[in-house]
């Protein structure tokens, strides 16, 4: 019976971009992480333009890509004209 019941309402089918067409409008927050740092205030106070910030990246490393805060994937920095993008290499599997 449980059987039957699978099959009538198609869940073994293979799935489209067109299967998720209601939630193509739901908005989302992106998140892209570079890297992380702690530092007290007062050096983030005499912070000026041009300060630079040491992260706990080292260049090249995979960067992290969130969305609504869950880690979704894995990415590189690109530069596309002119303007920073990320690629993702790396799609991280619900667990």
């Amino acid at each position: 019976m449980l059987a039957d019941m699978n099959e009538d309402d198609g869940a073994g089918g293979e799935k489209t971009a067109n299967d998720l067409e209601a939630v193509f409008d739901v908005p989302v927050r992106l998140s892209v992480v570079l890297g992380r740092t702690r530092m007290p205030v007062a050096k983030l106070l005499k912070m000026d333009v041009g300060s630079v910030v040491e992260l706990d990246r080292q260049v090249g490393e995979a960067i992290d890509i969130y969305v609504n805060d869950r880690l979704v994937a894995r990415g590189e920095i690109v530069l596309v004209e002119g303007r920073l993008g990320v690629t993702m290499t790396e799609i991280i599997k619900a667990g």
